[in-house]
């Protein structure tokens, strides 16, 4: 599915692909909500970082959180984590340790994205204590990161495009 997206003052324009459009996975991390989740976390999606294209790159900034380890030590997370420097939206997480993917948040897609059938809430452990997570019958809850990929929830769901499908929709 192609994405586009922008930031709020439209000085950055964005689209990629992606096989994995659904915005299910909401993270509570202190991180994620501090930088992209007014609600108390963000949802990122998941798409080709191959197929990235951006206009206005001038206005990207990059940000790499400083992440606890333990006592007062920090170190740099690897993830970027690039944002409109005009306006402040969150646009994308691009990782070299995953250089394939690029994960751009639900918050910054212009296109109609699909409404999934579950959602996955992780990071609950990290929470801030105002957050009151709404949370489903049929969602997943974790204190972490759940070992399902992103990729992974789709394919489970049934919810990825496969060649024949995709050849089907052209016709």
């Amino acid at each position: 599915m192609k994405l586009q997206g922008s930031c709020h003052c439209r000085a950055v324009r964005f689209e990629l692909e992606s096989a994995h459009p659904y915005p299910f996975m909401r993270c509570y991390c202190s991180i994620c909500r501090k930088t992209a989740g007014a609600g108390g976390y963000a949802i990122n999606l998941s798409g080709n970082h191959a197929t990235l294209k951006v206009a206005g790159a001038r206005h990207v900034s990059v940000y790499r959180a400083l992440m606890e380890t333990g006592g007062a030590r920090r170190t740099r997370s690897s993830g970027r984590r690039h944002f409109c420097r005009v306006c402040g939206s969150a646009l994308w997480l691009w990782d070299p340790n995953w250089p394939d993917l690029v994960h751009p948040h639900a918050s910054a897609i212009d296109t109609p994205l699909p409404r999934p059938p579950e959602h996955t809430h992780i990071m609950l452990g990290s929470k801030a204590e105002w957050v009151e997570p709404e949370i489903a019958a049929t969602d997943r809850e974790f204190r972490g990161y759940p070992k399902e990929s992103i990729a992974d929830w789709h394919e489970r769901l049934g919810l990825v495009a496969t060649k024949t499908s995709r050849r089907r929709r052209r016709t």
